[in-house]
């Protein structure tokens, strides 16, 4: 029921002049629950917050980072921003209740949360509502088991909630993104003159495809970076001593983990790189992981930043002359956009989206995903950076290893739970519907119109890991075929008859039917030699 209507807002709530936190008279008594997701000291969970007598609760707890393996850098970019926040409201007079990692013995966070209720006896429980099913239900199991009443506060770091998204949806035979994006354009009025999008024309997908060709990307502006302070250092010690099972590395750790340094991190990309951002966005280049794209979504995932101020300063760089509407449109499109289309479908269809399986996809992943131990350069370049960094741009995760994941067929829960491991900017509300929905199409369709399969000369097109790759990306069949072109072919002859009559995959399909009958019998033998060899190991 939660995950379709909206959490009643928390009753007695104001804010002082220019939003400022009001502190109330009478007794509140209330604890004021924050997860590492909900770092904003405006939130709804703060409104009538008496700093005499109210009090803040928020844990560092194992089990958030081995339900599933999370990747050493994510998990300290959660505990170094949590860390820093703590800092921030005790340096306001704010009492926080904090537990660190490492110094209680609390399994989940429901558990820890409990044991602190019957300590602390607060007559109400606050919280905005949580970004994941599985926390929501942990949570609100803890506090109904303790005793206090729970008041859940809608989260104003998006446009609309999931109550919203829900009346927009209601008896639409399908949904798509580009029908939401311009009802939401024309919602908030952002990049539109009056009732027509800006430079008349909804988006410009055409001119955001390039590829920078042979000569490559050229100088790049380096984003912004930020050493780690004593805070973060710590993090980084507790993390590395509590967790060293979990991937990943935390040697190149620099990610903005304050509000300040978030803004910085916007300022940089909207001056630095949002005016390239749109044509290169779909590249991809060996050693360079950053290329024009804008390292926010991890700060604004941890509500660091808000979308409304992230998109109003990519608006206001058009509208200055500082940044093209081409580049500008592909960025807020991600945000206003996408970010709030897939929010809305993770709590339409949650719980029973979890376990989505369209395609009937029965392969365990691949245990290089963990280690990035292959031969495929391309899969070796975008899994080594994603162990270094906890990070890779949106090709790589849709085009590299989600592509070699959907045509290999692996169950979509493990290829779910390894995006939600490894990236820093993982949510699961945003991370799971990109990951089932976009990437692996086990929802048959349900958020995007087709699957994203392609053969390995997309990759070779739109970068340069295939140079000195042992595989052919033009080639189907052999010893040097490229296991993505194999795979491709594979996978339509595999699925034809689903997709045979699908009106944006059926001419891959014809395409597949007018192969010699000699060339599809080689494609078939060529898979099945591929799977024999990567059982073996």
């Amino acid at each position: 029921e939660e995950a379709v209507h909206d959490p009643p807002a928390a009753r007695g709530s104001h804010r002082g002049p220019q939003g400022q936190l009001a502190l109330t008279g009478g007794r509140t008594d209330k604890l004021v629950v924050v997860l590492g997701d909900q770092l904003d000291p405006q939130s709804r969970a703060f409104d009538g917050f008496d700093a005499r007598l109210d009090r803040v609760w928020m844990a560092e707890v194992a089990a958030e980072s081995t339900h599933v393996p999370s990747h050493k850098a994510r998990t300290a970019l959660f505990l170094a921003a949590m860390r820093h926040f703590r800092d921030e409201l005790r340096a306001r007079g704010i009492t926080v209740e904090y537990r660190q990692l490492g110094q209680h013995a609390a399994g989940t966070l429901g558990e820890a949360l409990r044991a602190d209720l019957e300590r602390l006896r607060p007559g109400r429980v606050i919280m905005v509502q949580p970004g994941e099913h599985r926390v929501a239900t942990d949570i609100s199991a803890a506090v109904a088991s303790a005793g206090p009443q729970l008041d859940l506060a809608p989260d104003d770091h998006f446009f609309i909630t999931p109550g919203e998204f829900e009346a927009w949806a209601r008896g639409r035979k399908e949904l798509r993104l580009e029908y939401f994006y311009r009802w939401m354009r024309r919602r908030t009025g952002i990049l539109m003159d009056g009732d027509e999008p800006a430079g008349g024309r909804w988006n410009f997908d055409a001119e955001n495809r390039s590829s920078f060709g042979a000569a490559g990307p050229g100088w790049l502006p380096s984003p912004a970076a930020f050493a780690p302070d004593v805070v973060t250092r710590e993090v980084i010690d507790a993390v590395a001593r509590e967790l060293p099972g979990n991937p990943g590395r935390l040697d190149a750790f620099d990610w903005p983990v304050t509000r300040a340094q978030a803004l910085a991190a916007l300022d940089d990309f909207v001056t630095h790189r949002l005016p390239l951002f749109g044509r290169w966005q779909d590249a991809m280049w060996r050693g360079e992981p950053w290329l024009y794209h804008s390292r926010i979504a991890a700060a604004l995932n941890l509500k660091l930043l808000n979308p409304r101020e992230v998109c109003d300063a990519a608006a206001r760089a058009w509208r200055d002359g500082r940044a093209p509407l081409d580049a500008v449109e592909g960025f807020v499109r991600q945000i206003l956009g996408w970010r709030e289309y897939v929010r809305g479908i993770y709590w339409r269809e949650m719980p029973s989206y979890l376990d989505r399986n369209a395609l009937d996809a029965d392969r365990p992943l691949p245990a290089f995903f963990w280690t990035g131990e292959t031969d495929l350069a391309c899969l070796r370049e975008t899994i080594g950076q994603t162990l270094a960094l906890g990070y890779a741009h949106h090709i790589q995760r849709l085009m590299v290893t989600g592509l070699f994941a959907l045509l290999w067929g692996v169950r979509p829960r493990e290829v779910h739970e390894w995006y939600l491991s490894m990236y820093v900017d993982a949510v699961e509300w945003v991370e799971l519907p990109n990951t089932l929905g976009m990437s692996q199409y086990a929802d048959d369709g349900l958020l995007a119109s087709k699957p994203y399969v392609a053969t390995g000369k997309y990759i070779a097109r739109m970068s340069n890991y295939c140079a000195g790759c042992r595989y052919r990306p033009d080639r189907a069949h052999g010893g040097d075929a490229c296991p993505y072109t194999t795979l491709y072919w594979d996978f339509l002859a595999r699925h034809r008859e689903r997709f045979a009559r699908h009106p944006r995959l059926a001419l891959q399909v014809r395409n597949l039917d007018r192969l010699p009958h000699g060339e599809r019998e080689a494609i078939a033998a060529r898979a099945a030699a591929l799977r024999r060899a990567l059982d073996a190991g």
